[in-house]
């Protein structure tokens, strides 16, 4: 039977704006969301964003929790309200799998073993790859220091404590859940994983546009059930901070590479 190459529309929701591109297109355009953002909202906003691309299914990375089948099941932290029952397919008119945002990117980022990806952006995204299984994880909302992770070091944080600290509890925080989860490497990713100007050796700084190769790989390697494909060449970053990351060197605790 001849294979037929799927057309593929990546939308990348995340708390601030929302991303996408298209198989063939290498133009990322994006659109504000925030908190009053319904998917309805979204879908009309992408629509006017895509027009002149063809595409036959969608990839939708959604910050919240997915269930196994694809469905919210929670509504978001950061947006309005409705995406758990809201019926994406009917409103794209194609098929459509979603997958939580942080996992998108991770599976943009995988190249095997036991990987975590943490997401540094309005929240806290948190996915872990084990042996090309992906694992979700809703770490953000987690105790810590009387509060959560998500409210040291996603965007509240960042305003309410300023860089210095807000950088301190990030690392002390990938730490924790390097040292908890046994990861043997640990990719930060999201918009604010620019303004690290110190990284824990043996992690490395992640280019968000990686979410859209995740996005491209949920119909391209996962004609049934979903697992992450090693990308065979990860980090192609254009950030400055992925300029120093150092090579694939075990995290030591406590020890810091720097810019």
């Amino acid at each position: 039977m001849e294979h037929v190459k799927l057309s593929i529309l990546v939308i990348d929701v995340g708390g601030s704006k929302v991303k996408i591109r298209a198989t063939g297109s290498k133009e990322e355009r994006k659109l504000l969301s925030g908190p009053t953002m319904t998917p309805q909202m979204m879908v009309e906003g992408v629509k006017q964003l895509a027009e002149g691309w063809h595409y036959d299914v969608v990839s939708i990375g959604c910050p919240m929790p997915i269930s196994k089948d694809g469905r919210p099941l929670k509504e978001p932290v950061n947006l309005g309200t409705g995406w758990v029952n809201f019926d994406y397919e009917k409103a794209f008119h194609c098929p459509v799998r979603i997958i939580n945002d942080a996992a998108m990117q991770a599976l943009g980022d995988y190249s095997g073993g036991r990987m975590l990806f943490l997401g540094l952006g309005t929240g806290l995204g948190s996915t872990m790859i084990d042996d090309g299984v992906i694992i979700p994880m809703e770490l953000a909302h987690l105790p810590y220091k009387s509060k959560t992770f998500e409210d040291y070091v996603g965007l509240h944080g960042f305003k309410k404590y300023g860089k210095e600290k807000w950088q301190k509890e990030v690392i002390h925080i990938i730490e924790i859940l390097q040292t908890a989860l046994q990861a043997e490497k640990v990719v930060i990713g999201g918009g604010n994983a620019q303004h690290l100007t110190v990284i824990p050796i043996g992690c490395t700084i992640a280019a968000n546009s990686n979410a859209f190769i995740g996005g491209f790989r949920l119909w391209e390697h996962f004609p049934g059930k979903l697992r992450a494909v090693p990308n065979k060449t990860p980090y192609k970053n254009k950030t400055n901070a992925s300029k120093s990351i150092s090579k694939k060197t075990p995290i030591k605790k406590n020890i810091l590479q720097r810019k």
